[in-house]
């Protein structure tokens, strides 16, 4: 009888409650969502961009019409629809000092990095991005909002490593193509860093409809000047050219589509969800662009990535194990402070009494 009642009462505990069921299938599927978005927008970009494909080798033109789109759409939901509301501390000042600079590091890097697809693969380029957690801790030290750790730079070190010998296996290697892949993974990085000092740290936090609102049109503005001098006699010259509505809409729609998934996912699950799921991504690209674009990958390749995303992949690691650790840490202390003011109510009650004693 008591071993019969002891596995009813622990049942419970092994088994999911359909809460948690439900909160795990739509974790997978905000990730599920967000890795299907970021992989069409890449392969998208790739076939407009790409001289083999589309032919459209204009990436400035092609972010400019991402940013037009994606500042009409997020004006419209905060303007008219009233989706959102714009933060209040949000002054021109303000602006012009935090907001400005986090749009022209934005620009640069959607032009560096669509400007990489005309030179490079898809497979490759998603192995050079795996430089982005050492650009991101990098820049973070150097602006002190990461703190050096002999440890961690070694991680960095590993994840160079593994780059350095996945672009050493690259069959077609294009030294141009690289350079502005790293350019913009290191614009990113910096952006990113900016965004903590800038806004986070002064308390201002921006969803994707309110970022958009602010840092599209000033990309936008930005990206004018380049594309004036550099692509627009090309564009001129190019008389056989008609817009093709139905190509740029969609392009652009996903575009916008991807930004939304972005805080659907951190705002549902975290941002190192987003990192984890980041990698299945970059797997999954590498598969498709060797399988289906029948780009050459190399096991020199494979081997380089692989190093790599092993280095990714303890990087990660060990950032979840620090936030697990502060996380134990905030709650022995909030204990601490409970248990602390249990033990002091009954020392006031005895001095209470001891006052009315006294006074009788």
């Amino acid at each position: 009888m008591g071993a019969s009642s002891d596995a009813t009462t622990t049942t419970p505990s092994t088994t999911l409650s359909p809460a948690i069921i439900r909160k795990i299938v739509l974790s997978y599927t905000y990730v599920a969502i967000w890795i299907f978005l970021s992989f069409t927008v890449i392969v998208y970009n790739k076939y407009i961009l790409d001289r083999k494909m589309y032919n459209w080798p204009y990436p400035i033109s092609l972010t400019l019409i991402h940013m037009g789109f994606c500042s009409s759409i997020a004006v419209l939901l905060v303007r008219t629809f009233h989706v959102v509301d714009l933060p209040s501390s949000m002054s021109p000042s303000l602006y012009l000092s935090s907001v400005v600079p986090i749009g022209a590091l934005y620009a640069l890097s959607l032009w560096l990095s669509n400007s990489a697809y005309i030179y490079l693969s898809v497979s490759f380029i998603q192995m050079l991005k795996a430089l982005m957690p050492v650009a991101v801790y990098s820049i973070g030290v150097l602006f002190s909002k990461e703190s050096f750790k002999a440890s961690t730079m070694a991680n960095m070190l590993t994840i160079s490593l593994g780059v350095a010998i996945a672009a050493y296996g690259e069959a077609k290697f294009n030294a141009w193509g690289v350079f502005l892949q790293l350019g913009a993974v290191a614009f990113e990085a910096t952006r990113l860093v900016l965004i903590q000092i800038l806004l986070t740290s002064k308390g201002i936090k921006l969803n994707p409809i309110t970022s958009l609102y602010y840092v599209a049109p000033c990309c936008f503005i930005f990206l004018l000047i380049p594309w004036v001098i550099v692509e627009l006699p090309s564009l001129k010259e190019n008389s056989s050219f008609h817009f093709d509505y139905f190509i740029f809409g969609t392009n652009s729609f996903c575009a916008f589509a991807l930004n939304l998934a972005v805080f659907l996912l951190v705002g549902k699950t975290s941002a190192l969800t987003m990192n984890v799921g980041g990698v299945v991504k970059d797997w999954l690209l590498i598969a498709f662009s060797w399988s289906v674009i029948k780009d050459l990958v190399t096991p020199v390749n494979l081997f380089g990535y692989g190093v790599a995303f092993l280095g990714v992949a303890y990087y990660n690691h060990s950032k979840l194990r620090g936030l697990r650790e502060m996380e134990a840490q905030r709650k022995a202390e909030e204990g601490d402070d409970e248990e602390s003011g249990r033990l002091l109510d009954p020392r006031e009650g005895d001095e209470t009494s001891k006052r009315n004693e006294s006074k009788g």
